[in-house]
């Protein structure tokens, strides 16, 4: 059976002399998990769109729930983001966390949204790398089903709280007066609790439509960095990656 379908490449590895094993995030089937045969070969029609992070249209052979991809056109291969090694690191970075996120087989329209819109951010807008990264973090949670309850501190209610710290394990908000939980938490101002918020409970198309001074982005992007860690329960190598690349930079 032919199926056609739109896919974004989260994650290539390369399959006997020319082929590749490809894991895509597709519109209608979710994450799927491709074999690209003979796209190394040197003129194939599918090397453009067997690499990683290449956003096409596809056509796959589905036989006994194994895929393998037939034709493909390029719709978005993210040249701004190819060019630039910090934007690339990141990139890769949210593929393997999409790739994380997803479960095979089970159609996930936010994720892949989510996926394309911050590759977008990453290529054509001019917004601060750790701005970017924070918000898909963030995102990602929610659309994966960890969405932090942000309203209003879990302890005493006040939805403006002093000092607000994000408890990373229970994913609530803490006042400073009603004191801490458990386990690890960081601080927050009233403007990272702000941006945190739009990303939350804001419009999904207007994602990364905020700005923070450089101590408050610090803040957000700790806690998204943090809290994605300790709810997923494991780590990455392409994160790792781009730490060591952006080590005393920006």
């Amino acid at each position: 059976m032919y199926v056609k379908t739109q896919g974004l490449i989260l994650r290539e590895t390369n399959y006997k002399e020319a082929d590749k094993i490809l894991t895509v995030l597709t519109r209608e089937g979710g994450k799927r998990t491709v074999k690209a045969r003979g796209c190394r070969r040197r003129n194939s029609p599918l090397a453009a769109s067997a690499q990683l992070l290449a956003w096409s249209d596809m056509t796959l052979f589905a036989h006994r729930e194994r895929f393998t991809l037939q034709e493909a056109e390029p719709l978005d291969l993210f040249w701004g983001v190819r060019a630039d090694v910090e934007k690339l690191a990141l990139a890769s970075y949210f593929a393997e966390a999409a790739g994380a996120a997803a479960e095979e087989g089970r159609p996930d329209p936010a994720l892949l949204s989510l996926a394309l819109n911050s590759l977008y951010a990453l290529d054509k807008l001019r917004k601060p790398l750790p701005l970017v990264k924070a918000a898909f973090e963030l995102k990602l949670l929610c659309v994966a089903g960890y969405e932090p309850l942000l309203d209003a501190c879990a302890v005493c209610g006040d939805p403006q709280p002093r000092e607000p710290r994000l408890d990373l394990a229970e994913g609530v908000l803490r006042c400073a007066a009603c004191g801490l939980g458990d386990g690890a938490d960081r601080s927050l101002d009233a403007a990272s609790l702000a941006a945190m918020r739009h990303v939350v409970y804001g419009d999904p198309k207007r994602l990364f439509s905020f700005t923070l001074d450089a101590a408050a982005l610090g803040r957000m992007a700790a806690a998204c960095e943090d809290f994605l860690l300790r709810q997923l329960e494991r780590g990455f190598s392409t994160l790792d990656f781009y730490r060591r690349l952006t080590a005393g930079g920006a």
